[in-house]
């Protein structure tokens, strides 16, 4: 699918400029309805909140708000950019948030690129929402500002360029698994690239259990002799140096987030027979599907783009995961929730696909080795995988509400598009 440069700034520019509006959700129409939206009913209002902060997700928008947050420096392919520039993808993620969840979202574009001022800038507008998506900041940075948020701040904060890839990569894998036979935590997996996705990926694996992670590098394997890694890649560096033909000899998978070549066929071919390929560079993978295919038929492949099977696209998460943790009023997004959307959209993706999506497509999807992710489009998501989140969020403790599971199940099924 081509899109034109003129076709997109007409899109933006026409009628009202941007992406989104905000609405009123309560009558206005009278003197009396001016009185106790603000003064002097709001005072109340205020004046309850101050008394009891949690309040505040009862009376305001609090609860189901969300702050997409930028400084900028890692923008989509476009590198950094700026804030400013940064503004249209920020609004794209906020009607994502709209469109499949329900949730309101606003994008913030912060003008810093000082990880210490930009944390305490967001820590200071933090009580207006009830989660933070942080997008599109640089590594390594973007691991420790999100540390320091989720330190600091009682609210859910995600980065989700790091942990949306791993959650979808991670649903991918169960079910390839599924399919050959092979148990997840004895896989042998190599995942090319270093940056947010890719260590935040490696995070996700290793917290299922599985151990036998190399990651590789611009330089080379990431391993214990080399003195240039910075702590979040040392947290993953193999205990000696080996060669790139030794990472990719017997793998079971392979996890491409790099760019385009950054994987080669030699490196398919050293692979075990039936691989599971997951090469997320776009537009262009890391390797063709069809090449892979030529060298090993069986493999079980994923990318980036729509118009190949099994797409791994960030939106099957993160609209989920958000609702998940708003509804149960979590202070965190913690692992227990991450991989509970992880299993919820493996289990999903086994389930018989509704004839709808199936017309979209213009083909019989079933699950195997070219359907193993759900598609975006599949309305089923907000209730499948926001129930399993919040579910994980009040078993792992960091929610401050339970939930009726049977009426808040009925509750999503409302918001299915």
């Amino acid at each position: 699918m081509k899109i034109t440069k003129e076709e997109a700034l007409a899109y933006h520019k026409a009628g009202k400029p941007g992406k989104k509006q905000i609405c009123i959700t309560k009558p206005f129409a009278s003197q009396r309805d001016l009185a106790i939206a603000y003064t002097p009913g709001v005072a109340y209002v205020c004046e309850e909140i101050a008394k009891n902060p949690d309040a505040a997700y009862d009376y305001t928008t609090k609860g189901n708000f969300v702050a997409v947050v930028t400084n900028g420096t890692a923008v989509l392919g476009l590198g950094d950019i700026g804030a400013l520039a940064a503004k249209p993808v920020m609004e794209g993620k906020a009607i994502l948030f709209k469109k499949f969840a329900g949730i309101d979202a606003v994008g913030i574009e912060v003008d810093q690129k000082d990880p210490e001022k930009f944390i305490e800038t967001v820590r200071a507008i933090a009580p207006t929402f009830g989660g933070i998506n942080l997008e599109d900041i640089k590594a390594p940075e973007c691991f420790y500002i999100e540390e320091r948020l989720k330190a600091i701040t009682d609210i859910p904060v995600m980065h989700d360029d790091q942990h949306g890839t791993a959650i979808v990569t991670t649903a991918g894998m169960i079910n390839a698994c599924a399919i050959t036979g092979r148990v997840p935590q004895e896989l042998k997996v190599v995942i090319v690239g270093s940056g947010a996705a890719a260590i935040a990926s490696a995070k996700m694996y290793r917290h299922f259990g599985i151990e036998h992670i190399i990651l590789i590098d611009s330089k080379g394997v990431v391993h214990k002799e080399r003195g240039d890694l910075n702590p979040y890649k040392a947290a993953f560096a193999y205990p000696e140096a080996i060669s790139r033909e030794e990472a990719f000899r017997d793998a079971d998978m392979v996890l491409g987030l790099s760019k385009p070549g950054a994987i080669t066929p030699e490196d398919i071919t050293l692979m075990k027979d039936e691989p599971f390929v997951f090469v997320c560079s776009n537009p262009t993978p890391e390797i063709m599907p069809d090449v892979v295919r030529s060298i090993k038929p069986r493999a079980i492949i994923a990318t980036g783009r729509s118009d190949f099977p099994n797409q791994v696209n960030n939106v099957l998460g993160f609209p989920y995961l958000f609702r998940g943790a708003l509804d149960t009023r979590s202070r965190a997004i913690n692992y227990e929730m991450m991989l509970a959307a992880a299993k919820a959209l493996a289990r999903l993706a086994q389930q018989e696909v509704p004839q709808e999506i199936c017309e979209i497509y213009g083909k019989k999807l079933s699950f195997g080795k070219e359907y193993i992710i759900p598609t975006p489009f599949d309305r089923r998501l907000i209730v499948e995988v926001s129930l399993a989140v919040a579910k994980a969020a009040v078993e792992s403790g960091v929610a401050r509400k339970t939930l009726d599971w049977e009426e808040y199940a009925m509750r999503l099924e409302g918001l299915r598009g």
